[in-house]
Order: structure tokens, then sequence, then C-alpha cells
């Protein structure tokens, strides 16, 4: 093997080795099934409220209705500007859920790779095949895995005449905890864009946005 291709062969090998920064997953994918019969409306004015039994009136629960209002109005609804006289009301709920993403490795001890410079003998500046170069690896496999979260937006839309639901859909998407695809802002975002875009979409089929 050449200078060239050696030195340039263990930067390569050492990222091989290196683990992945945390967070560093595929982007989150976003599951979404509606529900609807006929043509619901697509316009009128719509006022955001928490949908009974939503366990969670807290500013998260608010980060949430924002995004849902925004993507409603995207699609051709106009936000009331007296919630109660609204010709629909959009009801959202959301929950969070943790699962570990793997076994509790806390026990274990850490797994280490070491390389040293100089291997070989003569070609390099400094006595090595590799110029001498000194190479110092730690791997750490050691500790608990970041769980992963669920989280899941409810929203269902009713006239506010008679209360008849003409709209609804559910949408869910995972992420690894602490990372951006994980913090609420971001998941409320990105679930109302995938679940109200396309509005009203197909009833009864689950699909998968990216």
């Amino acid at each position: 093997m050449s200078k060239r291709l050696s030195r340039l062969a263990v930067p390569a090998l050492i990222l091989g080795l290196l683990p992945l920064a945390p967070g560093a997953m595929a982007a989150p994918r976003v599951e979404v099934t509606r529900f609807h019969i006929g043509d619901p409306a697509r316009s009128g004015t719509v006022a955001v409220e928490e949908m009974p039994g939503n366990p969670d009136i807290s500013l998260e629960f608010r980060t949430y209705a924002g995004a849902v209002s925004q993507e409603l109005q995207k699609i051709g609804f106009t936000a009331a500007g007296d919630a109660s006289q609204s010709d629909y009301v959009a009801l959202v709920s959301f929950s969070r859920s943790f699962r570990p993403s793997g076994p509790d490795r806390s026990s274990d001890k850490p797994v280490s790779v070491g390389m040293s410079g100089g291997i070989g003998s003569g070609g390099g500046r400094h006595g090595g095949t590799f110029g001498g170069l000194g190479l110092g690896v730690g791997i750490n496999l050691s500790g608990k895995p970041k769980d992963i979260v669920t989280t899941e937006l409810h929203v269902q839309i009713r006239r506010r005449s008679d209360s008849a639901a003409i709209w609804e859909g559910r949408a869910s998407t995972q992420a690894r905890q602490g990372s951006a695809a994980a913090q609420p802002a971001t998941a409320a975002q990105k679930l109302a864009a995938a679940l109200i875009g396309g509005y009203p979409g197909e009833s009864g089929r689950t699909i998968t946005v990216k």
C-alpha cells in the first residue's frame, strides 16, 4: 500500500468505528389516518379548543393548538375573532409516551479501540509508515440508550351549530429523546402539517408522510 493510500485508510477506518452522534437518525416519518364523510368544508371561521379529556392544557398544549390553527388557515379556514361565534371548532388533543430503545447496558464495560503511530518502518517524515501519526480512539458503548419518544396528535373538526363531526384525524411520529425532532415545538409543527396537509385526504386510509 502506498504512503498516500495508507494515510487515507486510517482516518476512514476510524470514522467507521465511531458511533453516530446522538440524535443522528433518519428523518422521522409521520403515520397519518383521517376519517370523513363526503366532501367536508374547506372554508369558514374556526376556533381551536381543547378536546374533552385531553390530559394537558399547559403551554405545551398551546404549542400544538397553535400549529393546528396555522395549518387550518393554510387550507382555507379563517381564525375566528370571537371563538364562541366560529363556524367550526377544531378539537385538539396530544400525547407523548416513552419506551426504551434497547437493553440497559449501564453495567457493561466500555469498549475501547486503540491505534498508535509508527506502524511499520521507514518512509514517514517522523519515522513511521503513517508519518508517525499518533491515534487514540476510545469508543464508549456503555450506558443506557436514549428512549424513543412517540408523539400523537388528534384533531376533530365539528360544526358549531349542531356539533356534528365533519372530519377527524390522527398523526403519530417517533424520535430519539433529546433530539431536535423530539422537541414539542418541532413535533407539533411536523404532526400538524402532515395531518392537515392534503386535507381532507382519503378517509380510513393510513399513510406515511416524510
